[in-house]
């Protein structure tokens, strides 16, 4: 290795780093997979026991709540755990109202379609829902837009990755939906939670590792705000300066 290959590695490891940590925040880590998967997992292991409806949604809503109250108590980030409480209470409701323990899964992957659909759309205008989701997350906002075209264009195949991955998971979900026996229908969907996302989270990492650098719109604004600072700075002692000399010529 050359001393000129040598930043250059440095320069694409701290790029992979930094996509790692984004990609974590944004999508919740190890324990944002958790508390997306115990609810349903509660609920469908009690409901294979004594196909007590009730108490199998009972269940799932209360460990969900339990995870946010965790949350609040660590200070961590709660938006993950909300997302799962909405989740299961939207499947709660459909599942009593309707007596059947299918319907509990059903906000769940009407939710996922709409969502795969959403990457689709969203890639095809030219405006890739994952970069939206991981604009702001790298300081990046909108910039890669119109001034990284590189990055743009990781965003896009992401977004198909993600859209075209969640479309295959509803074409698997929703005809056993309606065929399915409830109790394995509720394992394999609790089967298919975690693959299907890693496989997206994976595959965005691949695509963005390779992609240019984000441009920090924030410590843009930044640079800007301090040289109109120092400008400023300048132009108000420039002045005060000419006035004792312009007293001096008047004497």
């Amino acid at each position: 290795m050359t001393s000129l290959d040598k930043p250059t590695e440095d320069a694409q490891q701290d790029s992979r780093a930094v996509t790692e940590a984004a990609l974590f925040e944004a999508f919740g880590g190890v324990r944002g997979m958790v508390e997306t998967v115990v609810p349903g997992l509660l609920f469908v292991t009690i409901f294979t026991i004594n196909k007590d409806l009730h108490w199998s949604a009972i269940a799932a809503l209360g460990v969900s709540l339990l995870l946010v109250v965790v949350r609040l108590v660590m200070r961590g980030t709660v938006k993950h755990a909300f997302s799962g409480v909405f989740g299961v209470a939207f499947g709660v409701v459909f599942a009593m109202m309707t007596g059947n323990a299918k319907d509990f899964y059903l906000p769940g992957m009407l939710y996922t379609l709409g969502l795969a659909i959403a990457y689709i759309v969203t890639t095809l205008a030219g405006v890739p829902l994952i970069g939206l989701i991981l604009g702001p997350v790298f300081k990046e906002n909108l910039s890669w837009r119109t001034r990284n075209p590189g990055r743009k264009k990781a965003y896009s195949k992401a977004s198909w990755a993600w859209g075209l991955i969640l479309l295959a998971k509803c074409a698997v979900l929703f005809p056993l939906y309606w065929w399915a026996d409830t109790t394995k229908f509720g394992w394999i969907l609790i089967a298919l939670k975690i693959p299907p996302f890693l496989l997206a989270v994976w595959l965005t990492w691949v695509f963005l590792a390779k992609a240019p650098a984000p441009i920090d719109v924030f410590a843009e604004m930044e640079a800007e705000e301090k040289a109109e600072k120092e400008r400023k700075a300048a132009l108000a002692e420039e002045r005060g300066e000419s006035a004792p000399a312009r007293h001096r010529r008047e004497a």
